[in-house]
């Protein structure tokens, strides 16, 4: 891995980025509506709603207010010294730039929420870490059983393990996510309920009046495997497709013909060989599905990064669905990079283009 290839990727991901940046400004600065308003509230006064605008930048002109919002999202870069700026967005100041600025540090300022006037990088702090979590199990859920089930289709190959481990795959790459969603729901959360003993609805913690908040793993169960049914599946073709390709060497036959057991030729010296496009399957579908959950989490009621950006839209909450929308693209447009850089290393045959 050369140094120009490393900086050939972070200079393609913040351009990605920049490139949402700007689309999501354009887009939430072309809707009906007037911010002001819906910060203050229907019944506020001319007055009000003119400080409100001011301190919103919505008196400027487009481009400047483009310009300010750049600046609020950028982690290093340029403000007044003064205590309003301070307290707004609560930087680290690094280098004095004459008497009236700073070249300062601080957290992307995402605005305050409409609703609560929360700041939104707290709001979306509390919201994160369910995500993560639920992503987390769905992609364990993904990674183990869909190489299991790629390595069976390989090693019984055009029997009934492989058609059925075939059918499956194109059944979970085929179903939507809110529809796999609704289903399991319906019949493990409620018709099956007495059973399985899951519920449709839950989130990560659970408040009891007595014992306080207290984990709730049952409730992860459902919308992890919903999640994670589609990266299953895809996991399971290429895990079986990579599989066949290497089992047909020169050195697999090889090494049956030194006497070594099935099970060693197959998870010692095969698996290893064809986890190379399954690994980048798994960093690609991880990203996605933290970017991703939104209808997931809505329909289980779990408490994350999809359910908050539904909740907001739905009150037009636009601060807080913008910030949403950077933080999720921003997770995405990483864990991409560190999968290039690290399919490198995986792969020496990879070109470094």
């Amino acid at each position: 891995m050369t140094l120009s290839f490393v900086l050939k990727r972070i200079f393609y991901s913040l351009s990605v980025l920049w490139g949402v940046v700007t689309l999501v400004f354009v887009l939430f600065n072309a809707l009906p509506g007037d911010p002001a308003r819906l910060t203050m509230g229907q019944r506020s006064d001319v007055a009000s709603l003119e400080n409100v605008r001011k301190e919103l930048n919505l008196d400027k002109p487009l481009l400047t207010r483009y310009g300010y919002y750049l600046n609020d999202l950028l982690p290093l870069t340029v403000h007044a010294s003064d205590s309003v700026s301070h307290k707004k967005y609560q930087y680290s100041s690094l280098v004095a730039l004459g008497d009236d600025y700073d070249l300062v540090a601080k957290k992307p300022y995402f605005g305050r929420s409409y609703q609560s006037k929360r700041l939104v990088w707290d709001i979306l702090s509390d919201s994160l870490p369910g995500t993560f979590v639920l992503a987390t199990a769905a992609m364990i859920i993904a990674t183990v059983f869909g190489i299991l089930l790629g390595i069976l289709a390989a090693l019984r190959q055009n029997t009934f393990w492989d058609f059925s481990a075939i059918f499956s795959s194109v059944i979970g790459i085929s179903a939507p996510s809110f529809f796999a969603g609704l289903i399991i729901a319906y019949v493990f959360g409620y018709l099956l309920s007495d059973f399985t003993g899951l519920q449709m609805v839950g989130s990560l913690w659970e408040y009891d009046p007595f014992g306080g908040r207290r984990l709730a793993l049952s409730h992860l169960i459902l919308p992890a495997i919903t999640l994670g049914i589609r990266p299953l599946a895809i996991i399971a073709q290429l895990t079986r497709s990579a599989m066949l390709d290497v089992l047909s060497q020169d050195y697999i036959r090889t090494a049956y013909a030194k006497g070594l057991s099935k099970s060693r030729v197959v998870f010692k010296h095969a698996l290893p060989n064809a986890l190379n496009p399954v690994v980048t399957a798994i960093s690609g579908w991880f990203a996605e599905l933290l970017a991703g959950s939104f209808f997931v989490e809505f329909i289980f009621s779990w408490k994350g990064l999809g359910k908050l950006t539904v909740d907001a839209l739905d009150k037009f909450d636009f601060p807080v669905v913008m910030g949403a929308v950077l933080v999720s693209a921003t997770i995405f447009v990483v864990i991409s990079t560190i999968t290039d850089l690290l399919y490198t290393k995986l792969d020496p045959r990879v070109k470094l283009n």
